[in-house]
């Protein structure tokens, strides 16, 4: 989730990205490092105490003060359970914002269901007044059906101080980064939110259920990217790619097909179906049935009948025919 976050807050005049991390935070740390853009500059800092969103922003204030140096900018501020969100909307929201020359400016969604989300509360004026969490929210406020998806963007010079105001007399007892937007708005400051066209994006991950709705959207959005580009899906409902994977276009995806990890499948190979393949390389024109291979290369023109059992670094000659009959392949 938070690599998909981290692909979002990758535009163009980003001068640094600071990851708060906490619970297992080496292990978090590790793999996000092995897997990053090669490009990306991340700095790591640790939250010890588990005291808030407010407090995690703090912890990060040095890493961003010295991004910044004696300049000023704006901070983007993203969670890491929201891997829905996309860079456009990402760019959208500091257009708005330093367009209006705010000091604070808030993603928020319009949704059926606000259960669980902080709602917005806005001001006669049309600014942004405050975001109410669920747990300290009025049965009026609940009915709001607009509310805040943790993105937002504040001005630098701005920052610390309102952190500073920022206090633990609410339900939860911790510091909720939405506060600034009552301090910022209360000190005369302007602060607006950006509704988001698709409010999917906004969707934040607490439970399994949620990870699964999450999961749905981001397949669906990988076939049909992939679909565009001219790969074939007899049933793109019923076929799993990976977001590492790489197609090249005529490549046919029989029903069942799940691709995980760095498959890369080169043009006019047919996949299964029900196949599952994992870091494998596929040549140009192969045909697989249905297999389970993990770190296999196969080569252009092999046929690999179903049921053939490949250990983990077989390798395929091109052109050749294996058949369930057949001896296994190491």
């Amino acid at each position: 989730m938070v690599l998909y976050v981290l692909d979002a807050a990758a535009l163009e005049d980003v001068l640094a990205t600071v990851v708060v991390v906490g619970h297992d935070a080496t292990w978090v740390e590790k793999e996000i490092s092995e897997r990053r853009s090669p490009d990306a500059r991340l700095t790591f800092v640790e939250q010890r105490e588990q005291l808030g969103t407010g407090h995690a922003v703090s912890v990060a204030l040095p890493s961003l003060d010295d991004a910044f140096g004696d300049g000023d900018g704006d901070v983007v501020i993203l969670p890491g359970d929201a891997p829905l969100l996309r860079r456009e909307s990402v760019a959208q929201l500091i257009t708005a914002h330093r367009e209006r020359k705010a000091a604070l400016t808030m993603l928020g969604a319009r949704v059926e269901d606000p259960t669980g989300y902080g709602r917005l509360i806005f001001a006669k004026d049309g600014t942004l007044e405050q975001v109410v969490e669920e747990s300290d929210a009025t049965a009026d406020e609940r009915r709001i059906n607009e509310v805040n998806t943790s993105v937002m963007v504040v001005r630098q010079s701005l920052l610390g101080p309102a952190l500073r105001h920022l206090d633990r007399h609410n339900a939860q007892g911790e510091y909720y980064l939405t506060d600034l937007v009552s301090v910022l708005h209360d000190l005369g400051h302007v602060t607006f939110s950006v509704l988001l066209d698709d409010p999917t994006e906004g969707s934040n991950i607490n439970d399994r259920r949620q990870l699964a709705r999450a999961e749905a959207v981001m397949r669906q959005r990988i076939n049909d990217q992939w679909l565009t580009r001219g790969v074939t899906m007899w049933s793109p409902a019923n076929t799993y790619v990976d977001a590492d994977v790489e197609l090249a276009a005529e490549v046919s995806l029989l029903p069942g097909t799940v691709l995980r990890g760095r498959c890369v499948v080169a043009s006019g190979a047919e996949i299964g179906p029900n196949a599952m393949l994992r870091d494998v390389e596929v040549g140009e024109n192969a045909v697989i049935g249905t297999i389970e291979a993990t770190k296999v290369r196969i080569g252009a023109d092999a046929r690999v009948g179903s049921f053939v059992v490949l250990a983990p670094g077989a390798d395929v000659a091109p052109g050749e025919v294996l058949t369930a009959s057949s001896p296994p392949t190491h």
